[in-house]
């Protein structure tokens, strides 16, 4: 199990940000995401809007950082933990844009990025920025594929319904030999999307059952990320309640934890990191010890076993 942070700060929707957040900046983003790192947390997240509309916005929030922009800064600051966009819509960039600029940041951050994608559902930034609205699920697709074509290559090549591209030299481009995409959403559509498409499922606004429900409809491969929310988390006021509801979480089916964290400042919020870093230790010694527990009766089953011959592995438009 591992746990990442939805960053504070960079996205403040209405009634989901602590009031520290509206009056933050970068001096204290980075002073937490530092803190995270140094303390093993898997990745930070930063979403993008380009612009909400001001009635959309009281609902949706209407502060979203750019995550290139942050997490280029970010990265000077940090040295092993990852970079999330949670998500990037898909219809508003060609995958060579993508592969370019955030190969870029791979590059920076020393092969830091996951991409978290999605095919978006806000029309009317759709039409602000001279982006289709309808067809935009088949073209994420093609995009999709596309975008894993291009990762990683100097000189990529792709034939698509959409997107069509050889010849080019994209320079830099992405250090790691395969860069995490996951797919955000939260329909049966975007969980068979990333299983089909992508790495990792990281679905939002959906109950814990929910997400056990569709999960076991189908057949994700071996090491198929599944990352599920968790919070607000007070693991400082209520160890308890913040233990419940990581193992919530795993029990249905996450792989990663995205936890939030409720909060009074920058400095409390890092303080509170501490002790969710010191409970996930905690959580991650018990089981072990029980594993080890059942190791020996475990073997026993397996001797007795008949041996078997192995086999021959926002989003939601």
């Amino acid at each position: 199990m591992r746990f990442g942070i939805a960053t504070p700060v960079v996205t403040q929707v209405p009634g989901a940000h602590s009031d520290w957040e509206r009056h933050a900046g970068i001096a204290e983003l980075a002073r937490i995401a530092a803190h995270a790192d140094d303390l093993g947390f898997a990745h930070l997240t930063c979403s993008e809007h380009v612009a909400v509309p001001v009635p959309v916005a009281e609902r949706r929030g209407g502060t979203y950082w750019d995550p290139l922009a942050t997490f280029g800064y970010l990265a000077a600051r940090t040295t092993g933990i990852r970079f999330v966009t949670q998500v990037l819509v898909l219809g508003y960039h060609h995958p060579l844009a993508i592969a370019k600029r955030y190969g870029t940041l791979d590059v920076v951050s020393g092969g830091r990025l996951t991409l978290g994608l999605g095919v978006g559902t806000l029309e009317e930034e759709f039409a602000l920025l001279g982006a289709p609205f309808e067809g935009r699920g088949p073209r994420a697709d093609d995009a999709l594929r596309a975008l894993r074509a291009a990762l990683g290559r100097p000189v990529p090549e792709y034939h698509g319904e959409h997107y069509d591209f050889d010849g080019f030299l994209v320079d830099p481009h992405a250090v790691q030999p395969r860069v995490p995409l996951w797919i955000g959403g939260r329909t049966k559509r975007s969980l068979r999307r990333a299983i089909a498409l992508a790495d990792g499922w990281t679905p939002f606004a959906l109950s814990y059952r929910t997400a056990a429900d569709m999960l076991a409809e189908t057949d994700p491969p071996p090491g198929f990320e599944v990352v599920l929310a968790a919070g607000p988390l007070d693991p400082l006021g209520d160890p308890a309640a913040a233990e419940r509801r990581i193992d919530a979480a795993a029990a249905a089916g996450a792989t990663t934890v995205n936890v939030s964290i409720a909060a009074e400042s920058a400095g409390h919020y890092c303080g509170q990191l501490t002790a969710l870093a010191d409970l996930a230790a905690r959580r991650t010694d018990a089981n072990s010890g029980a594993r080890a527990g059942a190791a020996e009766p475990a073997a026993a089953t397996a001797e007795s076993a008949t041996p078997r011959t192995a086999g021959t592995e926002d989003s939601d438009g």
